[in-house]
């Protein structure tokens, strides 16, 4: 019997859990025991995947192809950001932008309040930008020199600049997640915004209190000021320090404000890092051009510094697109072939209570997050799945979203195969699993939002909902 001639039939919970267990399964034996990369259990599981699909569920090779494809080109601008920050981190450290952010943020912040302080900036800058990619690729990197400096572990300080970072991300309107929650969810964008307000403040408390605890560890810790004025003597001896180079990360972040497309607007921040190497530092064409292709290999002597002020360019990207690819693959296969939607029907028989409904939809975006490696399917998945289901139980559509957001959103930089975990870990030089217990934010939003589902606190009523008139009249009572 030939592909064309098998029956198609839908996939069962047993079809689902098979490439997902042996997946998990594939994914904790190479990380743990072999200690190796994830880029090919991904791979294993989307040939298990096709199996399945192609054997058990009738479905055509051209079928499952189409599916991975579309997913892949549905995140290809995503893609092309990470290249092009590669470049950006490149000529932004060639060209003394970074070493200068790094040489002034030695001099203000303190060990105590750096904490707070680098979840505070990384929160403007986000909110301004709509991006956690952009604001961990520029101001993290700086943040994360500034730490070292000062002595704070790499794990705490990633962990506060992935907080702040994803508050932009969630909350900003330029984002493109803010706008894909709504839009997947049947409700306005600034009617997701504001009631994400209540369940992102709540969390948003909790971390600045977790970091401002965390941070009063170093209140008694002397600085090492012979070894903080030597990095800070290397830096102004190897570049030119000047405030006028400041300048280049701030037209960055109004550019994007301003609503320039990412692309362009990204693409002006690398041209500006490599004009600031002409001009600043007396780089040459072929240094500026070496960088954005290679990044830079800092020779200064100091251990800190060369590992701060080492990295970046297009190539040293091409591990983390790789994985993003693979994940990508997975995940759209998964979505494409219904082995996800399988489940999320399943589980829906245990969800009674607008509590357990709201329970299921994290737990669904969380577990997409972690199988499919992608924070759009994470939205997009839970938010098809569910749509129907909330406006029966009489909830309005911005409950969905905010919940999308909650899990969707805010867990997906949580899982060192999931595309933002991917880039926050290089971006930052920290492995997933070591910033994770840090990443207050992140962790602590699905839980509140779980909270608020089963008190009832703020889960507007599908008939208080001014801006879903269509639904009025409509509503099942669950």
């Amino acid at each position: 019997m030939t592909n064309k001639t098998r029956q198609r039939r839908e996939a069962t919970l047993l079809d689902a859990l098979i490439p997902i267990i042996l997946t998990i399964g594939l994914l904790m034996y190479t990380i743990l025991v072999e200690g190796g990369d994830v880029h090919i259990p991904l791979v294993l599981g989307a040939v298990i995947v096709t199996i399945i699909a192609v054997y058990r569920l009738g479905f055509t090779w051209g079928e499952i192809e189409e599916g991975f494809i579309e997913t892949i080109a549905s995140t290809m601008q995503a893609i092309l950001i990470l290249a092009i920050i590669g470049m950006i981190i490149g000529t932004w450290i060639l060209g003394g932008i970074v070493p200068t952010l790094i040489y002034y943020g030695l001099q203000v912040l303190s060990p105590s309040f750096f904490l707070v302080a680098s979840m505070l900036l990384c929160s403007i800058v986000s909110l301004a930008t709509g991006s956690s990619w952009t604001t961990a690729g520029t101001v993290g990197i700086a943040l994360m020199g500034v730490a070292a400096g000062l002595g704070v572990p790499g794990p705490m300080a990633a962990g506060a600049i992935i907080s702040g970072a994803y508050f932009g991300d969630k909350m900003s309107p330029l984002s493109d997640t803010t706008n894909l929650a709504p839009a997947m969810a049947g409700s306005n964008l600034f009617d997701h915004i504001k009631h994400m307000v209540y369940t992102t403040g709540a969390s948003y408390i909790i971390a600045l209190i977790a970091f401002g605890i965390m941070g009063a560890r170093f209140s008694s810790q002397e600085l090492d000021v012979p070894a903080l004025n030597e990095i800070l003597n290397i830096m102004s001896t190897n570049f030119n320090i000047s405030p006028l180079l400041l300048l280049v990360p701030v037209i960055v972040i109004v550019l994007v404000a301003m609503k320039t497309p990412a692309i362009p607007g990204l693409m002006i921040g690398t041209l500006l890092g490599g004009v600031a190497a002409l001009l600043f530092q007396g780089a040459s064409v072929g240094a500026v051009l070496d960088a954005m292709q290679y990044g830079v290999t800092s020779e200064t002597g100091n251990e800190i510094i060369d590992s701060l002020l080492s990295g970046g360019g297009l190539q040293s990207m091409m591990w983390t697109i790789s994985l993003i690819l693979c994940a990508l693959t997975f995940g759209g296969m998964l979505e494409k072939t219904g082995l996800l939607e399988a489940i999320a029907k399943r589980v829906l028989v245990f969800a009674k209570s607008t509590g357990s409904l709201v329970t299921v939809t994290i737990i669904t975006s969380i577990f997409t997050n972690a199988l499919a490696g992608d924070q759009y399917l994470a939205i997009v998945l839970p938010g098809r799945m569910y749509k129907e289901e909330f406006r029966k139980r009489g909830l309005a559509p911005r409950n969905l979203s905010r919940c999308l957001e909650d899990a969707g959103t805010m867990t997906s930089s949580l899982f060192p195969w999931n595309t933002c975990g991917a880039a926050m870990s290089t971006y930052l030089g920290i492995p997933t699993i070591e910033y994770v217990p840090y990443a207050i934010l992140n962790l602590v939003s699905p839980i509140v939002s779980i909270i608020f589902g089963y008190t009832g606190i703020t889960m507007m009523k599908l008939e208080d909902d001014p801006s879903a008139p269509e639904y009025k009249g409509k509503a099942v009572s669950a």
